[in-house]
């Protein structure tokens, strides 16, 4: 699963996501990809199971690209503990993504099989989601 190595700080705020992407909008490395719709944070291990749908329909053929990485600790405190004594223990790690976001990138299949691998790996995700293909040039 994606996780830093090291970060400078154990814990951070839970913060806002506001605005659309300003950068990692456009396909960059393949011919086909998943464009996040709405802000939400998403864990690594939605990134890893959509990452596994798409993979397995694909067959391991072409080439997929992760253009998100969870880099953002959440903290949780175990159930049934009293409140205040602090924040809890860095618990996962989740990225931040904005609407307009390219999350995956898929090249070297066939464009139907790259949509359908698309669609199941957006299944695994908590945001909505637009499959989007490079224009002919």
């Amino acid at each position: 699963m994606l996780q830093p190595v090291r970060t400078k700080y154990r814990k951070q705020f839970k913060g806002r996501i506001h605005g659309q992407a300003t950068s990692g909008t456009d396909l960059t490395f393949g011919s086909h990809g998943l464009k996040s719709l709405e802000p939400e944070r998403v864990s690594a291990r939605q990134i890893e199971a959509a990452r596994r749908a798409i993979t397995r329909h694909m067959k391991r053929a072409g080439r997929l690209w992760i253009r998100v990485f969870p880099d953002v600790p959440v903290s949780k405190k175990p159930t049934e503990v009293r409140m205040g004594k602090g924040k809890g223990t860095p618990e996962l790690w989740v990225c931040r993504v904005k609407p307009g976001r390219i999350m995956f990138e898929i090249d070297g299949v066939a464009p139907d099989v790259a949509r359908e691998a698309l669609r199941l790996g957006a299944a695994k995700l908590p945001v909505r989601t637009r499959i989007v293909q490079r224009i002919a040039e």
